[in-house]
């Protein structure tokens, strides 16, 4: 049997800010079929960079080689500064599986200007133009990623190294106007997206861009019951007033076991705080009135009831089977991000673990 790998693809800043992050993610896990792990953001800071940058320039054949040289030059100027207001982010994600190192590569592909196909995330949104000379005038990868065992163990290595210091909720790398009233809020993609591999996340993520917004936070998380529960705490007493005592209570227990796997009735103390069984991905919107217009993006509880191109009317089933969560206040935002714990640092632990094994 093939023992399972990590790989890992970084969405870059210009993906980032053309919000192609939701189409990226798609292709990721619809097309390899891998597991979806771990995700952090980042505002690399220039130590980072160079050491990043120093690594990537492996090849001996002259192609690929100058392709390599391209990205090092890329990532030195485009991961760090600042652009019309914005610092440079990225998004880390992290894959596992049988075969990972190969089912990524052929899902980012090559980027060389003689193909633009589509096939590929690069083909699809990286850019590679060059003049009559053949010097290259302009150059996007639109991800980076690494094909070798030993350099995708060096990277995740490295970028868990200052998951700390430059990654987590950056919340402080965009310019807002002076007395601009500037939220945060939360996103929960919900379990229904994650029942087999799909392009249902990344197509969540993509609606979401339409509301201007900006991501400053990504979390792969498994909810526990214990999590659920106070997530929850407020539907209880709302469900039993509109249903009764009895039935109010086994609803809000479906919602939870939805959420995190297990029925608060059935799960001893012991195991309430344990990661559920269920994935979401948590994040993190950052822009003036966000609250507002995740939720117009999103569209009511009730899928049937949301209107055309809302999140809930494309992926939504029933009024718990919906899709997508979001906060709907301010201050809920900052509730629900205790609860999930939207600043706690997995990637550290992960990396550590699965190669103390290895």
């Amino acid at each position: 049997m093939p023992s399972e790998e990590l790989s890992y693809v970084i969405v870059t800043p210009h993906s980032i800010r053309k919000s192609r992050t939701g189409g990226i993610v798609s292709r990721l896990i619809s097309r390899t079929g891998l597991d979806l792990i771990c995700g952090r953001m980042f505002a690399p800071n220039a130590e980072l960079v160079r050491r990043y940058a120093e690594t990537i320039v492996t090849e001996t054949d002259p192609r690929h080689r100058a392709t390599q040289e391209l990205i090092r030059e890329y990532v030195l100027k485009n991961f760090t500064g600042a652009a019309n207001g914005q610092r440079a982010r990225v998004m880390l994600l992290v894959f596992r599986g049988e075969d990972a190192i190969h089912k990524i590569q052929n899902a980012v592909g090559h980027i060389v200007h003689e193909r633009t196909s589509g096939e590929t995330i690069r083909d699809t949104y990286g850019d590679y133009i060059a003049g009559a000379a053949g010097a290259v005038t302009y150059f996007e990868p639109g991800v980076l990623a690494a094909f070798d065992a030993a350099a995708i163990e060096r990277d995740l290595k490295l970028w868990a190294e200052f998951s700390d210091s430059d990654g987590g909720i950056i919340d402080d790398v965009i310019e807002f106007p002076a007395g601009a009233a500037v939220e945060k809020t939360l996103v929960l993609i919900k379990p229904d997206n994650f029942k087999f591999p799909n392009s249902r996340p990344g197509g969540v993520i993509e609606v979401f861009s339409r509301s201007g917004l900006y991501i400053v936070g990504f979390k792969v998380h498994r909810m526990s019951v214990a999590q659920a529960e106070e997530f929850y705490g407020p539907v209880l007493d709302v469900l039993e007033d509109k249903l009764g005592a009895e039935k109010g209570r086994g609803a809000w227990e479906d919602i939870v076991e939805f959420m995190s796997g297990g029925r608060p009735s059935t799960i001893g103390a012991d195991r309430r705080g344990e990661p559920g069984t269920e994935k979401c991905i948590a994040l993190v919107y950052q822009g003036i009135d966000a609250v507002r217009k995740i939720r117009e993006v999103l569209g009511p509880t009730d899928p049937s009831k949301a209107p055309p191109g809302s999140i809930r009317k494309e992926f939504g089933q029933t009024i718990m089977v919906n899709a997508a969560h979001a906060s709907d206040s301010a201050e809920n935002a900052k509730r629900e991000m205790e609860i999930v714990q939207v600043r706690e640092n997995n990637l550290k632990p992960l990396i550590e673990n699965f190669y103390a094994r290895s």
